[in-house]
């Protein structure tokens, strides 16, 4: 019995020749796109020694330790005819990017969608739902609450009633009572 591979050995080394890449590609549009990757994620700070403190701005908290830089702030502002808070958390995001902000504590569990927004020249994460919304609860009790947004490490809140007077004030204030919110935090 006689086998021929002639035949077929062309056929393979023909299948096998591929072309190198080439500009031409870039001509017929078949491009791809390298976006950069997410950012690197950072550590979760030292929260043990940080505060609530009121800010310049009426309607608004800060918290962070004492001397340096906030971590969080949480808002009251007014969008439209209703009243809104705002938590921001100081940390970098990219831009367009979402995630989820976990509050868990005070027997709560509160999942907030959160966004990249702009600041200036830079992004940060902003979660806002309406005052009378029921996972602010998460905030009005008197024990810790862990704040984590992945990527933007976990803030341990320490007990304070002031997250909870500003909440329920918030909820009973009329519209024009609502404060604005500046876009950089108190320093």
């Amino acid at each position: 019995m006689r086998i021929c591979f002639g035949p077929l050995l062309g056929l393979l080394i023909i299948s096998a020749c591929k072309p190198p890449p080439s500009d031409e590609a870039v001509s017929h549009g078949v491009v791809i796109d390298l976006a950069r990757g997410p950012s690197q994620p950072i550590d979760s700070p030292d929260s043990s020694k940080a505060i609530w403190a009121d800010s310049k701005t009426p309607g608004r908290l800060i918290y962070g330790n004492p001397g340096e830089a906030p971590m969080l702030a949480l808002s009251c502002i007014e969008v439209g005819e209703y009243r809104t808070l705002r938590f921001t958390r100081f940390a970098l995001a990219d831009a367009g990017a979402g995630a989820f902000l976990a509050l868990i504590g005070n027997a709560h569990v509160a999942r907030l969608p959160v966004d990249a927004t702009a600041h200036g020249d830079a992004y940060l994460w902003e979660a806002a739902l309406p005052a009378d919304d029921p996972k602010w609860e998460v905030l009005t009790g008197r024990r810790e609450v862990t704040a984590t947004i992945p990527g933007a490490g976990m803030i341990t809140i320490n007990p304070s009633d002031k997250p909870a007077a500003l909440i329920e004030e918030c909820r009973a204030s009329s519209p024009n009572e609502a404060a604005s919110d500046p876009a950089l935090p108190d320093r």
